[in-house]
């Protein structure tokens, strides 16, 4: 089974994706799609106001985020998923996103702490579900200092869609096992 839908102007067919008996998601995927990732990114920066920094999650988020830093010229940050060797004095906030089966880190090193730091900062996602990893970054962009101006997001899904606080180029429905919309 899956959903068709018109995203940036282009269709694409998302695989139906079991969550549990009852409930499915439709599979947003931007991974090898270029065309999707400059479509999506295009879209998203014309509604976008004035921005310094962007910022996503380490995840399916980083190609829609590192176009949008390309075509807009400024830089990206991504939280990574645990400290690495090379971060220094690391800032770490915990999410549960719903496509992630245990509880992750997000983090930020110094370097990426500093560029965010008194900045006016964009967060990117691919989809935004249950808004659990949106809010994670935007706790990271506050306890490192960034002005938070937007909250940004292909697709919103399921409730998410009711959400007035983010911008999303298009609604993705949740779904019933036998692959209607709920």
């Amino acid at each position: 089974m899956d959903y068709t839908m018109t995203i940036a102007g282009l269709e694409r067919h998302l695989p139906l994706c079991k969550i549990t008996e009852d409930l499915y998601i439709a599979g947003f995927i931007m991974f090898n799609d270029v065309d999707i990732t400059k479509a999506c990114a295009r879209d998203l920066l014309a509604l976008a106001p004035d921005f310094d920094v962007l910022i996503t999650a380490e995840s399916k988020g980083i190609p829609l985020c590192y176009e949008m830093a390309r075509q807009s010229g400024k830089p990206y940050i991504v939280a990574r998923k645990s400290a690495k060797l090379y971060m220094q004095d690391v800032v770490k906030v915990q999410v549960n996103s719903i496509t992630t089966d245990h509880i992750q880190n997000l983090c930020l090193g110094k370097n990426e702490q500093n560029v965010i730091n008194g900045k006016k900062i964009l967060i990117v996602d691919d989809v935004i579900s249950t808004g659990e990893s949106i809010a994670a970054l935007e706790q990271l962009v506050e306890i490192v200092g960034g002005n938070l101006v937007g909250k940004f997001s292909v697709l919103a899904e399921g409730e998410a869609g009711d959400r007035e606080d983010i911008t999303y180029l298009e609604y993705l429905p949740l779904f019933n096992s036998d692959g209607t919309p709920q």
